[in-house]
Order: C-alpha cells, then sequence, then structure tokens
C-alpha cells in the first residue's frame, strides 16, 4: 500500500538538493526491495498506480523518487545545463546518495532496480558499476546508444511543447514543468550528445537482467534491448506487441505477470 510523500535532503553539486520518495507494496522489511527510476520526463506521481500495483503482484516492498529537476524534487536552476554524462552523474552520484540518505545498504537488502527510459539506462549504469548490490534489475525501453528515430521523436516532443498544452499537462506532475522539460530536451537534441553510448560498459553486468521493449516504441529500435543481450550473459529479452515506449502504461498486465515471474525465479 503506498504511504504519503516524504522528502530526504543531499548534497549535491555543492548545493542541498530535496528529493521526493514514496514507498510502496507491501509492508514486509524482509521482502526485496524494488527501486524504481523515472523515465526523462516522469516522476513520483507521473508513475501513479503502477509502482504499487506491481509490488503487490510481486509480494515485495518499491520505493519510488523523483530525480532532482523533476517532480516536487529541487528543481534545476535555470543556468544549469545539463552535460553528456548526465545520465552516468544520476547513476554514480545521486542514486548512491539517495540510498545512503534513507540507510539502505544495497549489499544488505534485496534489492532490485526497475527503470523506464532515462531511468532504464540509468539502472543499467549502476548495475554495472556495482555488480554486487544488486539481486537483478528490469529495464523498460532502455537507451544504451543514440537512433535517428529517438531524436527524430525528441524533436517532435519539442515542438509539441511549443505549440500545444502540454506544458499544462506535464505541470500536473512537476514543480517547474519548464525545469522538468528542457533539462531532458536540451541536452538529448545538443549535437555532441549524438555520440553518447554505454554499450561498453555492460559486460559488467552480472545481475539478472530483463530488457523489456514494445515493438511500437516510438523513442528506439529493438536493438537496444538486443544489444543488451549481445553483450550481457545474463540478460533475458521481452518485446511485446502492440505497445510503445511505455510497457508499463500501453500493457501493464502482461509486464507485471512477465516481470514478476522473472523475479520469482531470480529471488
Amino acid at each position: 500500500m503506498a504511504k504519503p510523500l516524504e522528502f530526504v535532503q543531499l548534497d549535491w553539486c555543492g548545493r542541498a538538493v530535496e528529493i521526493e520518495y514514496q514507498y510502496v507494496g507491501i509492508n514486509d522489511s524482509q521482502a526485496p526491495l524494488v527501486l524504481f527510476l523515472h523515465e526523462g520526463l516522469g516522476s513520483v506521481s507521473m508513475w501513479k498506480d503502477f509502482p504499487d500495483t506491481f509490488c503487490q503482484a510481486a509480494n515485495c516492498r518499491g520505493l519510488v523518487y523523483s530525480r532532482p529537476g523533476y517532480g516536487q524534487s529541487t528543481p534545476r536552476p535555470k543556468d544549469e545545463t545539463w552535460d553528456v554524462d548526465f545520465m552516468h552523474r544520476q547513476a554514480f552520484e545521486v542514486l548512491p546518495a539517495f540510498l545512503a540518505a534513507l540507510k539502505i545498504d544495497p549489499l544488505q537488502q534485496k534489492l532490485w532496480l526497475f527503470g523506464h527510459s532515462d531511468g532504464a539506462s540509468i539502472s543499467l549504469l549502476y548495475a554495472a558499476r556495482y555488480p554486487q548490490a544488486l539481486v537483478g534489475a528490469i529495464v523498460l525501453a532502455p537507451h544504451i546508444m543514440v537512433e535517428d528515430l529517438t531524436i527524430t521523436s525528441i524533436e517532435q516532443a519539442r515542438d509539441t511543447y511549443q505549440t500545444t498544452d502540454l506544458p499544462h499537462k506535464l505541470a500536473r506532475y512537476h514543480q517547474d514543468v519548464d525545469s522538468a522539460f528542457w533539462g531532458w530536451n536540451t541536452i538529448w537534441l545538443h549535437p555532441p550528445f549524438r555520440a553518447w553510448s554505454i554499450e561498453d560498459e555492460l559486460a559488467t553486468i552480472s545481475c539478472p537482467l530483463l530488457a523489456v521493449q514494445g515493438l511500437d516504441d516510438e523513442y528506439g529500435s529493438l536493438e537496444q534491448i538486443r544489444g543488451i543481450a549481445r553483450r550481457v550473459t545474463t540478460a533475458e529479452l521481452l518485446e511485446i506487441p502492440a505497445c510503445g515506449h511505455s510497457p508499463h502504461r500501453d500493457q501493464p498486465s502482461l509486464l507485471i505477470k512477465k516481470a514478476t515471474d522473472f523475479m520469482g525465479r531470480h529471488t
């Protein structure tokens, strides 16, 4: 059952940053803990009830948080632009600091990561850097390199944000909607980011890994997860028909069944 939103303070980039988070799922300190990492425009509230529904089905605890710049966490300063390594910094700086602030020791917990899109890439980076810290990971629509399809869709998102009521819709999920949108959109369309890749870093992942992608994903081809399978010996793939970039919204029942089965085999 979802608990009220809470906040914890981190020291990041030389300043205090407030991070919103919420515990969901069952109330059992001995149960596995699933940490949810949202997409490039996501937040705690944008997940809606999926994390709690998933954790109830998986008989586990869940923890959802909004990265800096998103949701009700501290917004991105207006003069701050992210660099090509922004996902690496989330995986190697923010995520460990967040876990430490909540006194969660991955080496003592039965910890799973459940990431979507940018959050999936951050999950892969964390799993690669800290191979002993996780029981396993589930990644939805991960990015391991930048494709033309991705850039085209992000350019379309920029045009939609500037010409429609999309800012009003997203404002329901973010304290500062411009902080969230332009932080994500600007770096993805920054020309040097076109060469971004984490393909070579995946080889050190040793935990069980389920990589999921919709066959109609508008932000990436199946090469994203098939590229993972070629590099990670523990990876299993789930390719879902009639599904776009967000399997947890397009095909939640199928995803929950397959992902909970995967967890059951590896917990």
